[in-house]
């Protein structure tokens, strides 16, 4: 049986935060939220980790993240640039941000080979969540893969959140998802107000993706195929983003891929902002408190 690959996107400066939070502490031991990610995945039966980060902050990482996990579980990197572009294509001048979440997986496509998860550095997505993954991964299924949440449980205190919504069909597939990218609690509900102003209510029972997912490698055929489609319409736009949501809609939409919706019943934590650290460091707490972790993951 084939190990799958666990791909973190790890790229990104949290502006929001004020920092590189990818190796923010929030463990008793100095671990950081991937740490409990790698730990989980090899729980979860996964064989190799691959990072994707920007070559000016590989050095830190490596020292600080990438070389605590190198006796563990095969470890490798590949960088998300900006030049990283087809034939054809160049860097307009003002652009300054990164090609966003589907851009960086398809930077990882000469160093996986086999069925892969894709997850956020900076999202603690729990052991039941990474031990579903898994086993659907290792069970040669063709079909691609989602861990859905909660919208209700995934929002923060302190500001707005980013999140793909998603429509299922009966069986439990992904019919679409549509990234919100300004939603806030509002009482037990939530709200999310568009560029315009327009504000749209939320029940909160809405199942969202967190970037967790689950492919096989075809998806970088179709990665490759579908940035040059976006870099002809949106390339010029120096805040353009191609999102892994946007891709999956097309797909799904072309009827190339079908993409099963995995409802996850573990623990997510986010640090979205600085303000949310105390409350992970302390839900932390209580997961090792109840024998899910050990009080030093690598010891």
């Amino acid at each position: 049986m084939t190990k799958p690959t666990l791909l973190v996107l790890a790229a990104g400066i949290g502006s929001r935060y004020g920092g590189l939070k990818q190796i923010d502490p929030i463990g008793p031991g100095g671990e950081t939220i991937i740490d409990y990610s790698v730990y989980d995945a090899l729980r979860a039966g996964f064989g190799k980790l691959v990072f994707v980060i920007r070559r000016d902050i590989e050095a830190t990482f490596r020292e600080v993240i990438g070389s605590r996990f190198e006796k563990w579980i095969a470890v490798d990197y590949v960088f998300q640039e900006l030049t990283g572009l087809p034939p054809g294509f160049s860097v307009p001048p003002d652009r300054t941000k990164p090609w966003g979440t589907a851009h960086a997986v398809l930077t990882a496509a000469g160093a996986v080979r086999e069925p892969f998860a894709v997850i956020n550095a900076d999202d603690f997505y729990g052991q039941a969540s990474f031990q579903t993954l898994g086993k659907y991964l290792q069970s040669g299924n063709p079909d691609y893969a989602m861990v859905g949440f909660l919208l209700r449980n995934t929002l923060s205190e302190f500001g707005s959140v980013a999140r793909g919504v998603c429509c299922l069909t009966p069986d439990e597939y992904l019919e679409s998802v549509v990234e919100l990218t300004r939603i806030e609690k509002d009482g037990v509900a939530a709200k999310h107000t568009d560029a315009t102003g327009h504000v749209q209510p939320l029940s909160g029972d809405e199942i969202v993706s967190l970037n967790m997912w689950g492919f096989t490698p075809s998806l970088f055929a179709h990665l490759q195929q579908e940035f040059a489609a976006f870099l002809q319409q949106e390339g010029a736009n120096p805040k353009a983003e191609y999102f892994i949501p946007t891709v999956v809609n097309t797909l799904i939409n072309t009827s190339q891929v079908r993409l099963k919706v995995l409802r996850s019943t573990g623990n997510w934590f986010g640090v979205t902002y600085r303000e949310d650290r105390p409350r992970v460091v302390a839900s932390i707490r209580e997961l090792i408190q109840r024998g899910d972790y050990p009080e030093k993951l690598w010891s």
